[in-house]
């Protein structure tokens, strides 16, 4: 027989005995070959595993729901996530397997990066997103004063991303002018149109610890456009924070 005939033999049985379809079941052989071809080295500490910047690592997944990644991985192999997409493999693990709805989310997005579905920072849409925030020690409606009072805010933008500077600006002061609301005395938002939207929350801390300030950026292009969205942000809150402190 063949290498390529004993492969796709192997493929089959796989295949047959889990449920998994072929591509699935290919993909799996294959990595198994790839493991046991890798040369042995020596041994170094366990190192913690965790899903990429989604919140969950695989011992908070496995004393949630009964399993790590490796047990859920393979479940969703199986459910061909590729082709049916997040949603649809959130709602079979809660559904049918009983994984708690917020789990659910959390290790279908960790598997769609681990298997190259989803990069990290890309939503379930396609599209990219990415959050940077700060803390002031300023009330948030003195936060909120500085970006609504355009004299403030252009001592603040002065040396900000030209490109940030100009989107905000024309939010904030254009024909038909935004501002930032203030919901309550710990809560006020923005939201605005920048290639994609922003999202600004501006949220108090307990006891007068000042503000958080957090600006999410959402439909971005590609990872390039959420590396240049968390520079000039991380940049511009910096400014906001030494002005503030004034």
């Amino acid at each position: 027989m063949t290498k390529a005939k004993k492969l796709k033999k192997i493929i089959r049985e796989r295949s047959a005995k889990t449920g998994e379809r072929y591509t699935a079941a290919r993909r799996q052989v294959l990595l198994a070959r790839e493991k046991k071809a890798t040369p042995s080295v020596t041994t170094a500490p366990p190192v913690r595993r965790s899903a990429p910047r989604v919140g969950i690592s695989d011992a908070a997944a496995a004393k949630k729901t009964g399993h790590g990644f490796d047990h859920w991985f393979a479940i969703l192999d199986a459910f061909d996530v590729a082709a049916k997409g997040h949603t649809a493999a959130a709602s079979h693990l809660h559904s049918v397997h009983g994984v708690p709805g917020w789990h659910a989310q959390m290790i279908s997005v960790a598997y769609e990066r681990a298997r190259g579905i989803r990069a990290v920072n890309q939503a379930s849409t396609g599209g990219f997103q990415v959050s940077v925030s700060k803390t002031v020690g300023a009330s948030v409606a003195e936060v909120a004063g500085v970006f609504n009072d355009a004299l403030r805010r252009e001592q603040w933008l002065e040396a900000a991303d030209p490109d940030l500077r100009r989107a905000l600006n024309a939010a904030l002061g254009g024909a038909k002018p935004k501002q930032v609301v203030l919901k309550n005395a710990d809560y006020g938002r923005l939201r605005y149109a920048w290639d994609g939207a922003v999202e600004i929350r501006i949220t108090g801390k307990p006891k007068g610890g000042g503000c958080s300030v957090v600006a999410d950026n959402m439909g971005l292009r590609d990872a390039g456009h959420v590396e240049r969205r968390r520079t000039a942000w991380r940049a511009a809150f910096e400014a906001l924070k030494e002005q503030l402190d004034r």
